[in-house]
């Protein structure tokens, strides 16, 4: 499964927010950073947990210029349903796209084929929509968004500055390393 670089596909889907329905294409997330964050259902025990996670750090997101898209195999509906129904949900102010066909979980190869649910997935995409840096883990595991917060700005600090990379652990401000013959075995 190498998906750095990939291109993501055409799509529209359906998505969930603010009380409204409204629909995400391809087209919407090309010329900014995006986050798209699949998780296996909604009205579960550990993916409530990370949506809010997400949810508390979003400002910290925008103001990076990169929009977080959750995804689940669940329909806008559902997606409603939940909102409606959870404290924690209620905080998203952020799309939650609809993937009943498993159209973007199959193109982000996460589908689950005996369940009919994602795996829990971070996938970084650029501007171009390309997936720059990527997460897939067990189902019983929750993420952690200021990890993929600092994963963000980094993947954006190397794309502008391509002859720098970013260290174990770099944080904005921090300094960077700039890859030549002297650094080999050195760090």
């Amino acid at each position: 499964m190498a998906m750095i670089h990939k291109e993501i596909s055409d799509f529209t889907v359906q998505a969930y927010l603010n009380n409204e329905f409204k629909t995400v294409t391809k087209e919407d997330i090309l010329g900014k950073w995006s986050v798209f964050f699949f998780y296996p259902a909604d009205f579960t025990f550990v993916c409530p947990t990370e949506l809010e996670d997400l949810a508390n750090k979003y400002e910290e997101f925008k103001e990076i210029g990169c929009e977080i898209y959750s995804v689940s195999c669940d329909t806008h509906f559902v997606h409603k349903a939940w909102h409606d129904a959870s404290e924690r949900i209620q905080k998203i102010q952020y799309p939650m796209l609809a993937d009943p066909t498993h159209a973007l979980a199959k193109d982000f190869e996460v589908y689950i084929e005996e369940s009919g649910v994602a795996e829990r997935g971070s996938f970084i995409v650029n501007s171009q929509g390309q997936i720059v840096a990527y997460e897939v883990i067990a189902g019983n595991v929750g993420r952690n968004a200021d990890e993929l917060l600092r994963r963000v700005q980094a993947s954006q600090f190397v794309a502008e500055h391509g002859d720098e990379v970013c260290p174990a652990k770099w944080q904005p401000g921090a300094d960077t390393l700039k890859p030549s013959l002297d650094l080999v075995g050195q760090l």
